[in-house]
């Protein structure tokens, strides 16, 4: 029975997969973005959003508490420096996990693990992306038809009255 075990020990030690999830994390905080199973990712997810919590408060203390994790100090500085200022404001959710498909293999299900603001493709469609409703959209066609008709004579006035002063100026 599994009662009141609630992580995911990926079939190793916990000596392994502490030193596992120390690496994954470094690799990830250095390239923004891994390539891994799913199951390594939702381990991962939960290792190093954490760690990236302790980063928005740059102190000596939180720095000893990240590097005690890491043991990385290339990692440490890019996590306390170019990491926290982009996270700074974000409440959480710092990585995003997508699914690719299964490894040829051994059909291992893989994805990406990712920082959600390192990714500007992401990021670029989030912008441009078009705001959708769950309405018709017939009553504002019908909106926006009525309003040039309604200019339409506006424009035409003046330049009916123009033909008139000229007929009486004749």
């Amino acid at each position: 029975m599994r009662h009141n075990k609630k992580f995911n020990h990926l079939g190793r030690t916990a000596s392994h997969r502490s030193a596992m999830l120390a690496n994954m994390a470094i690799s990830l905080i250095m390239h923004k973005r891994i390539t891994t199973t799913v199951a390594k990712a939702k381990a991962l997810k939960t290792y190093v959003e954490p760690l990236i919590t302790r980063c928005k408060d740059d102190s000596t203390n939180s720095r000893r508490v990240v590097f005690s994790y890491l043991q990385n100090k290339e990692a440490i500085k890019e996590l306390f420096g170019e990491v926290a200022a982009k996270v700074g404001d974000r409440p959480g959710g710092y990585t995003r996990i997508i699914k690719l498909g299964t490894r040829k293999g051994d059909a291992a299900p893989i994805c990406f693990i990712e920082l959600v603001d390192f990714d500007e493709n992401m990021a670029k469609t989030a912008g441009t992306k078009k705001k959708s409703t769950r309405r018709s959209r017939k009553s504002t066609k019908a909106e926006t038809a009525e309003a040039p008709v309604a200019e339409a004579p506006a424009t035409e006035a003046p330049a009916t009255e123009a033909v008139a002063e000229e007929a009486k100026a004749e």
